[in-house]
């Protein structure tokens, strides 16, 4: 245990000793690294594809959840859609050195203030092992080292991807040391890389909301927390109903075992009968409908062949359901809406759709989430559809990020001042 123990505690004080250089790295270093990521998933695609089948055949026989194979599993679009977002970040301006404000005091002293490095993160996730890359690639790019720490179901794929990002790093002009990948899945890791405040200065976990608990409640450094998400649709009586339906659609079924999908369909008691009918039809013998009594009502008396529902309990308004399940709650009013959205949001991702533009700038206003979407899935709730590349993860908090967070939220800032000898008077 004391040698697990002590493997991390070298790994990051590694990153820690590569952060300084990568912090002032050139540009064009930190693309050609980028670059030769992006090169070599493609090249050992097979390689990859072999250890992610080892983790699948694993996380089977240890019954995992199904939407957690899902998001374990990896095929040769996702690994050549993970190259393609790296190229993407590396064409991304470099936030590094940026000058976000200047100006020359009374005094003559000419102050600015520029963007420069985190210095070291620590992300600790579960499942996804393209977050192994998406995250070297944005620290990589703002010149802040790494420290990942995945879940043990993913521990052969990390482990090719672990050895894919040191090689890449061989040859580029950067130290092999700025991405550590542990790989020891010994959960006492995580309460003493939690506790490395000396070396670590952001740590970001991704995962079920038991890690995201214990994380913030452990780490001895800045938390931004990247966690369990309840997202609702909200459907005015104003809505174009064919927009409604697709959007709805989306939003639960593209993928339903991320963050941003539907949980909680909320429907103006006024257009519910047409609109359940039609979405019903396209759902029936796929989504399971969990219905309060005044959508159950309105289901029982459509009889839409094959449409699974059930009545909703009380935990169905505070549940991720990452499956093809969503809740169904009638609403009356806009205030209703709003209100229900208040008590159940994650503050992750909300939306409406309406065709009345004083209603969409009422819930755009008054819905306090990270991002508020207006005719639209929430399922663009992505570093990459935002164009930021990817994202190390999506922050429901206020501080020091909200939302995706891409390079420009992986800097901080320091102020610049150049005086020709000025002296604060007594």
């Amino acid at each position: 245990m004391t040698a697990t123990l002590s493997r991390i505690r070298e790994q990051a004080e590694a990153a820690c000793g590569a952060s300084r250089a990568l912090g002032v790295a050139s540009t064009a270093a930190k693309n050609a690294a980028l670059e030769r990521i992006a090169t070599l998933l493609v090249e050992r695609e097979d390689e990859i594809l072999a250890e992610n089948e080892r983790d699948l055949v694993a996380g089977r026989q240890a019954g995992l959840d199904e939407y957690l194979l899902e998001r374990l599993t990896l095929t040769s679009s996702r690994i050549r859609g993970m190259a393609t977002d790296t190229l993407h970040i590396a064409s991304l301006p470099d936030p590094v050195g940026e000058t976000i404000e200047a100006r020359t005091l009374p005094n003559g002293l000419q102050i600015s203030r520029k963007r420069v490095p985190l210095g070291v993160i620590a992300c600790i996730y579960e499942s996804r092992p393209n977050v192994t890359i998406d995250i070297a690639a944005l620290c990589l790019k703002s010149g802040n080292a790494a420290v990942l720490r995945g879940g043990k179901e993913a521990v052969c794929t990390n482990a090719a991807l672990g050895d894919l990002l040191r090689d890449a790093l061989k040859r580029s002009e950067l130290s092999v040391e700025s991405v550590q990948v542990v790989r020891d899945p010994d959960r006492a890791q995580i309460d003493e890389l939690l506790g490395m405040h000396d070396v670590i200065d952001l740590v970001v976990p991704r995962g079920s909301a038991g890690l995201i608990d214990h994380v913030r409640e452990t780490a001895t450094m800045p938390v931004v927390a990247h966690g369990e998400a309840v997202s609702h649709t909200y459907v005015d009586e104003k809505a174009d109903l064919g927009m409604a339906v697709a959007v709805v659609d989306n939003a639960k079924t593209r993928r339903y075992s991320i963050c941003n999908a539907l949980d909680t369909l909320l429907v103006h008691a006024s257009i519910a009968s047409e609109l359940l009918d039609s979405l019903g039809k396209r759902w029936a013998g796929a989504v399971t409908l969990l219905g309060d009594p005044g959508a159950l009502e309105v289901l029982e008396k459509l009889k839409v062949p094959g449409l699974a529902i059930e009545p909703a309990d009380s935990d169905a308004w505070d549940t991720e359901h990452l499956a093809l399940r969503a809740g169904v709650l009638l609403v009356h009013s806009m205030d209703e809406a709003l209100a229900h959205i208040e008590a159940h949001s994650s503050r992750h991702s909300e939306a409406i759709i309406t065709d009345s533009y004083e209603n969409a700038m009422r819930f755009t206003s008054e819905v306090d989430a990270a991002v508020v979407y207006v005719n639209a899935s929430t399922q663009f709730t992505d570093g990459a559809q935002f164009g930021l590349g990817a994202e190390i993860g999506i922050s429901t908090q206020k501080m020091h990020a909200r939302g995706p967070m891409g390079l420009v939220e992986l800097t901080s800032y320091k102020w610049m001042v150049f005086g020709a000898g000025q002296i604060r008077p007594a």
